[in-house]
C-alpha cells in the first residue's frame, strides 16, 4: 500500500509545538516510506479562521523544513462535496432527516442527566415516517449508526481500542442550513485525498470511532490510525505557555535553529536506542510510527537548549552571521555592514562555543559591531578610572609597536606591561575588557583583540584614554 499522510491544522491560531511535532512525524513517515505528505487547512470554522494564521502555519512548516506534496487543500472550499456525501448516505438509507429542534434536544439532555441516563441523541427520528414531519422545521441529516456491537480500531500506537456502539449516538452530518459538520468533512477529505494513515494527537482518538463508522457507511476503506500521546510540561501537567506551548515562530524569535527543534521534537515520544543527536537523513532512514511510545512526552527547555547549542557549534560561520542579522538589528537598531559581518565571521569560532541560542549569540557577538565610541555598562565604566585610562594609553602605545598580532603575542604584551607597573594581570586586563567591549563579560580578551584587529583595538583604547 502506498503511504499518503496529511497534516491538517485549523487556522485559528499559531502553529503550536504539539502541532509541529505531529507534522514532523507525518512528514518523516512519508519520506521514510517514499510516500506523500499532504497539507490540508481545516478552515471550516469561518468565525475563527484567519489568513494570518494560515500564513503562520505555512511559514512555520517551511522554516522547519517540512515541505508538502501537491497543492494545499482548503477544507471550506470542498463543502459542496461534503454535503454531496451526506445526501448520498441519505439516498442509500444510511442516514436520515431529524426534525428535533435545538430546544427539544436540550430539554431531553437535561432530563437524561437528571435520571442518570446517557445524554446522547435518543434516535427518535430514526424510523420516523417523513409524512409526519413538521413542514416548518428544516431537518438536520444524521448518520444511521450501528446500535449494537462494537467499533474496533487497530491503532498503530495505542494498540487495539474499542467502544460499545450503544455509547455512540447518531451524529449529525449536515446542519439544518445544509452546511456539513467537521466530522463529515474530515472523512470525505481523507478519502478523496487517498490518505492511507491518519497520524495525529490522541485527543482525536474518540473521533476515530465515529469516523470509522462513517467510512463503513460509505463502504470506503478505513485508513490506519496512529494516535500520538500529547506533550506535557516537565511537571507532568498539560502543556501550557509557561512550559513551552508557544507558536513555532516564538521559538524562531528566541533563537532556536530549525534543525535543533526538529531533532528535539523527534525525540519527544520516539526513540532510536540511546541516540540523541539525529540528523535529518538518519531520521528519515530510522523513523517508523510503530516506534512511538504510548506515554505522554515531557517538554524540557534545558534539553532543547543543549541540542540547540550543539547545532550552533556545528553551523557554518558565514551562515551563522546571516542568521544573526535580524537579532543584531533588533539589538543595535541597525544591521551590521560588510566590514562588521567579516569581523563577526572571524570571531564566530570563539563565540559559538559559549551560546545556547542565536539570541544569546547575538548578545555576545554585538561587541564586534557596536558603534564607537562604545556605550559603557555601569560596571565597566567603574573600572575605567583615571589611573586605568592612563595605563591603557600606555598599553596602546605598546600595542602600536607590537611585532605580531596573535592571542599569544597580545597576552605577552599585556603581561609585560602589567609586570612593569607592578600589577596583577587582571588589574590591567579587566579595564582593557571594559574599554574594548563596553562590558565586564566577554569572550577571552586576547581572542577579542585578535579578532578586532590592531586598528580597531587602538581606536577603542583611544576613545576612552
Amino acid at each position: 500500500m502506498s503511504v499518503v499522510v496529511r497534516f491538517a491544522p485549523s487556522p485559528t491560531g499559531f502553529l503550536h509545538i504539539g502541532g509541529a511535532r505531529t507534522a514532523l512525524f507525518n512528514w518523516l513517515y512519508a519520506r521514510h516510506s517514499r510516500g506523500l505528505f499532504r497539507l490540508r487547512i481545516e478552515d471550516t470554522d469561518r468565525a475563527r479562521s484567519t489568513e494570518a494564521a494560515t500564513r503562520a502555519i505555512l511559514e512555520g512548516l517551511s522554516w522547519l523544513g517540512l515541505d508538502w506534496d501537491g497543492e494545499v487543500v482548503h477544507q471550506f472550499a470542498r463543502a459542496p462535496r461534503h454535503a454531496e456525501v451526506a445526501r448520498e448516505l441519505l439516498a442509500r438509507g444510511r442516514a436520515y432527516p431529524c426534525y428535533c429542534t435545538p430546544a427539544e434536544l436540550a430539554e431531553r439532555r437535561e432530563k437524561a442527566r437528571a435520571e442518570g441516563r446517557a445524554s446522547g441523541y435518543d434516535r427518535r427520528c430514526r424510523e420516523r415516517d417523513p409524512r409526519t414531519a413538521p413542514a416548518e422545521v428544516p431537518p438536520v441529516i444524521r448518520l444511521k449508526a450501528p446500535e449494537s456491537g462494537e467499533t474496533v480500531i487497530e491503532d498503530l500506537v495505542q494498540g487495539t481500542v474499542r467502544v460499545g456502539n450503544e455509547q455512540l449516538d447518531d451524529m449529525v452530518l449536515l446542519r439544518a442550513d445544509g452546511t456539513p459538520v467537521y466530522m463529515l468533512s474530515v472523512v470525505v477529505d481523507d478519502h478523496d485525498m487517498g490518505i492511507s494513515h491518519v497520524i495525529r494527537g490522541d485527543d482525536h482518538l474518540t473521533n476515530a470511532f465515529r469516523q470509522t463508522q462513517l467510512y463503513r457507511a460509505m463502504d470506503w476503506e478505513t485508513p490506519q490510525f496512529a494516535h500520538i500521546p500529547l506533550i506535557h510540561g516537565p511537571d507532568g501537567a498539560k502543556l501550557s505557555k509557561r512550559h513551552g506551548a508557544l507558536g513555532v515562530e516564538a521559538y524562531r524569535e528566541m533563537g532556536y535553529l530549525p534543525e535543533a527543534l526538529d531533532n528535539y521534537l523527534l525525540r519527544l515520544g520516539w526513540a532510536h536506542g540511546d541516540d540523541e543527536i539525529i540528523s535529518r537523513a538518519q531520521a528519515i532512514e530510522w523513523f517508523d510510527i510503530k516506534n512511538v511510545g504510548r506515554s505522554a512526552a515531557r517538554f524540557d527547555f534545558a534539553k532543547l537548549d543543549s541540542l540547540n547549542a550543539h547545532y550552533l557549534r556545528q553551523c557554518d560561520n558565514r551562515h551563522l552571521v546571516e542568521l544573526l542579522r535580524p537579532f543584531l538589528e533588533k539589538l543595535l537598531g541597525r544591521a551590521p555592514d560588510m566590514e562588521g559581518e567579516a569581523l563577526l565571521a572571524r570571531g564566530m569560532d570563539g563565540l559559538k562555543q559559549r551560546a545556547k541560542t542565536l539570541k544569546e549569540l547575538a548578545a555576545s557577538a554585538a561587541l564586534y559591531v557596536r558603534p564607537r565610541p562604545l556605550a559603557l555598562e555601569a560596571k565597566a565604566a567603574a573600572l575605567l578610572d583615571r589611573a586605568a585610562r592612563l595605563r591603557l594609553a600606555r598599553l596602546g602605545e605598546r600595542l602600536e609597536r607590537a611585532p605580531a598580532w596573535s592571542q599569544a603575542a597580545l597576552e605577552s604584551e599585556v603581561r609585560a606591561l602589567a609586570e612593569a607597573e607592578g600589577l596583577k594581570l587582571g588589574q590591567l586586563a579587566q579595564p582593557l575588557r571594559a574599554a574594548l567591549t563596553g562590558s565586564t563579560v566577554s569572550p577571552g580578551i586576547f581572542e577579542v583583540m585578535e579578532v578586532l584587529g590592531r586598528a580597531e583595538v587602538l581606536g577603542r583604547i583611544k576613545d576612552i584614554a
